[in-house]
């Protein structure tokens, strides 16, 4: 027996001992900071008796102390002993379980009839392969393979925005389609928000003024795990291709030397806002380049949205490992750009994407109503979004 799996005992066993206490309150699992509003709106329809506890990883610190900071218990988790010994006996006290990620110790968790655990992913849409569609999943060992799979089969619903992307977890992670619920993402609200927009609007204008009146260029690839991220050649004189647009590179943050390689290469029409999250810069962007990333998901519903080009450099290595989704060439909007001096020809064009269809096949109930419905689902009631 491994240290996962004897860790994984220690949840089952700890879980089975708590298993008679009655189930009233509200968990929330974090490891995203973008579903604040949904967040409190769930505290906001729960009824008195009950309790919501956050549990969030580390690097969600700061979105946790806005949460404790309008009277929201949170508590830091990692997977430890602590963890086992003080949060599971918490989690097991939750009517309704919240996952925004996939966490390993819900394999071993026992899992009282009265609980529901709801899986809340932090994506829209999917062009990289997971779970069953890895190919590197069928290469690790059959240990391996029970414990994935049983954290799939704990999930008893998971919410989502359209039913492409049901799809998409039904066939990853084995799992039956009545599992999905429709409903729409609550985190993809804000973007049909006017006033979030405004708001995110004049933060930026006030953070990074330079992009004021200006075309803005968004490069933001997916983070490739396990791989030396090495920008391509001719990428720095292709994001400029249009001397009058301003370029910003939002690279994953263990990028950071990466990152400060290429905006050198930018000169003076990069602009670096680090103090700026990729959401807030999309509501500004006119043009993003992206790859695999489930950025373009999110930037698609923004009204601003003008082009979305898929630069798509190391397709055929990326086939490979971590894989993409079969068909992903047949919906993307656009063609897939393969070299720089096609990147470079599609800036200086600047055609705007029609991106109806993609929006049809991805987000068809994030609508910005999705809190509303998934609110009214799981605490019998409707609420406004904030």
């Amino acid at each position: 027996m491994n240290v996962k799996e004897i860790y994984l005992w220690l949840v089952r066993w700890v879980s089975h001992l708590c298993g008679h206490r009655r189930l009233t309150d509200v968990v929330y699992l974090m490891s995203f900071g973008d579903n604040l509003p949904f967040i409190r709106a769930v505290a906001q329809a729960m009824k008195s008796s009950q309790r919501l506890t956050v549990f969030y990883r580390p690097q969600q610190a700061a979105a946790a102390a806005q949460l404790a900071q309008q009277g929201i218990h949170v508590v830091m988790f990692q997977d430890n002993l602590r963890f086992v010994a003080t949060g599971i006996p918490r989690i097991m006290r939750a009517q309704t379980l919240y996952c925004d990620n996939y966490y390993a110790f819900l394999g071993g968790l026992a899992h009282p009839r009265g609980m529901r655990i709801v899986q809340l992913w932090h994506a829209a849409g999917a062009i990289k392969s997971f779970g069953w569609d890895d190919p590197t999943t069928a290469q690790r060992s059959m240990s391996d393979q029970r414990r994935f799979q049983a954290v799939y089969d704990h999930f008893d619903e998971y919410v989502v925005g359209a039913p492409a992307m049901g799809d998409v977890f039904a066939h990853a992670y084995r799992v039956s389609p009545q599992r999905m619920q429709m409903l729409g993402y609550p985190r993809s609200d804000r973007l049909r928000d006017p006033d979030w927009l405004a708001q995110t609007r004049a933060r930026v204008a006030r953070l990074a003024p330079e992009l004021t009146g200006h075309r803005v260029i968004l490069y933001a690839p997916t983070y490739r795990e396990g791989v030396t991220f090495t920008p391509p050649r001719g990428l720095a004189a292709a994001l400029t291709a249009d001397p009058t647009a301003r370029v910003v590179v939002k690279l994953h943050p263990v990028l950071a030397t990466q990152a400060t390689t290429l905006q050198h290469q930018l000169g003076d029409q990069v602009v670096v806002a680090q103090h700026l999250s990729t959401t807030e810069l999309l509501t500004v962007t006119e043009t993003l380049v992206t790859d695999y990333s489930s950025v373009a998901f999110d930037y698609s519903l923004l009204p601003n949205a003008h082009s979305l080009l898929f630069y798509l450099f190391d397709l055929p290595t990326y086939q490979q490992e971590p894989g993409v989704q079969a068909d992903f060439l047949n919906w993307l909007p656009g063609r897939a750009l393969r070299d720089s001096q096609e990147l470079a020809a599609a800036i200086v064009a600047d055609q705007p994407t029609d991106l109806t269809q993609f929006n049809q096949r991805w987000n068809t109930y994030n609508d910005g109503l999705a809190t509303q419905r998934v609110v009214a689902r799981y605490h019998g009631l409707t609420h406004d979004n904030d």
